[in-house]
């Protein structure tokens, strides 16, 4: 990672809109966006000002605002440790017994991995990520502790939500509901849920566990939901009903979700309007299988939004932690093919993510924290389709990653 700078303007940056505009920065926020100068007649008696030495010119490369990276699991992630072979399951338990064995095995500490994995995140442009860590009566605290530290050191250039993630369960694993007690108490900001009917088997026994623990600790939610059908569907609403009831509207966020894609339109409509009544959200990271059908619950008034989800680790081989990308994958499973839906695309790793974080001062935007990733493309819908390189990346006013070539100034 480069030495930090703080630039005081980003000349001649194409904005999201399509508009040209020289973007200052001061103290870690954007301060003005002005239209870019026009170059004046050289013979003529007014001159452009002389940019500040620090500024740095664009020449027309697109900036937006930093990608929020919905949905991770950091302390999962092999990278930094020597390539693991994918070693296929029968079925979740399965999965999950396998995992937790060969992670024994793995020689790097779960702190370098992570760090590994954040500096890449960084590097593409991710401003933020919501990390689940396991917390489960093998690993008790100890993942959670290491993501702390990861969260402390990453500060200057990524920002860590952490969600406390029973990965074995809650109600089926005896004093898990405990762990994740204290995991609320000692910096976790999130409890997520697994499947409650499907892999717990008491759907109302985990979701009181769950909402319960969140009442408590004034915490968010972020339920992992494989279950599929009307399984599903069924807990969607009572996830959504319980969310009303206790007033976490904008604050309880549903990831995967696969049922959504997997009923009718009319099972569809009556799940997203009650999800959308209470201001619970969905995630995807966009999977082979079925996915929700993004378009569909964006008309419905659900906010979707954008993961990663896991990188380079025992569920699967594949990741690489670059959102553009992810948001490319969503937009080829999910049919999204006009320049409105590559926007709308990308706006599931930026804005909608944003807000599901609960990120104050993001956007572009006077005012705004000056996170934001300058892209070489020209437009949104071209960044999308094609995820180009990344040419800056800032994070609070301060450029962590520089990735011109050395003629672009």
């Amino acid at each position: 990672m480069p030495t930090p700078y703080e630039p005081s303007v980003l000349r001649n940056a194409t904005l999201p809109d399509g508009t040209r505009a020289d973007v200052r920065l001061a103290d870690g926020v954007i301060t003005a966006i002005r239209a870019a100068a026009e170059p004046t007649d050289p013979t003529g008696p007014a001159q452009p000002a002389e940019p500040p030495a620090d500024a740095v010119d664009l020449a027309g490369a697109l900036l937006m605002p930093a990608f929020v990276d919905g949905h991770a699991h950091l302390d999962k992630t092999f990278l930094g440790s020597p390539w693991q072979p994918h070693l296929p399951v029968a079925d979740l338990r399965t999965q999950i017994a396998a995992e937790r064995e060969l992670r024994r095995r793995i020689p790097v500490p779960v702190e370098e991995r992570a760090m590994t994995l954040a500096r890449r995140m960084s590097a593409l442009g991710t401003g933020h990520v919501r990390s689940h860590v396991d917390i489960d009566p093998d690993v008790g605290l100890d993942g959670l502790h290491a993501l702390l530290a990861v969260r402390e050191a990453c500060r200057d250039f990524l920002g860590i939500q952490l969600v406390a993630f029973p990965q074995s369960g809650v109600v089926t694993a005896p004093g898990v509901a405990d762990l994740l007690d204290a995991a609320l108490r000692e910096g976790a900001e999130l409890i997520g849920g697994l499947d409650p009917a499907g892999f717990d088997g008491d759907a109302a026994g985990q979701l009181d566990v769950v909402f319960g623990l969140a009442e408590r600790h004034g915490a968010g939610i972020d339920i992992h939901l494989h279950d599929g059908g009307t399984t599903g569907t069924g807990q969607l609403r009572e996830i959504a009903r319980r969310t009303a009831a206790l007033g976490l509207g904008g604050r309880v966020a549903v990831s995967h979700a696969y049922a959504l894609g997997q009923v009718d339109d009319a099972e569809v409509a009556r799940t997203a309007e009650t999800l959308a009544a209470a201001g619970v959200a969905i995630m995807t990271n966009g999977p082979a299988g079925t996915m929700p059908p993004v378009l569909r619950l964006r008309d419905l008034g659900v906010r979707v939004f954008a993961g990663s989800d896991n990188i380079r680790d025992a569920w699967w081989p594949y990741g690489t932690g670059d959102m553009l990308e992810r948001a490319t994958i969503i937009g080829l499973q999910g049919d999204l093919m006009t320049d409105d839906d590559l926007r709308y695309a990308a706006s599931l790793a930026t804005d909608n993510a944003a807000a599901v974080l609960g990120l104050t001062g993001y956007g572009l935007a006077e005012g705004a924290r000056a996170d934001l990733v300058v892209v070489d493309a020209a437009s949104v819908p071209e960044a999308v389709a094609g995820h180009p390189p990344r040419l800056l990346v800032l994070h609070g006013g301060r450029v962590v990653a520089d990735h011109r070539p050395p003629h672009r100034g």
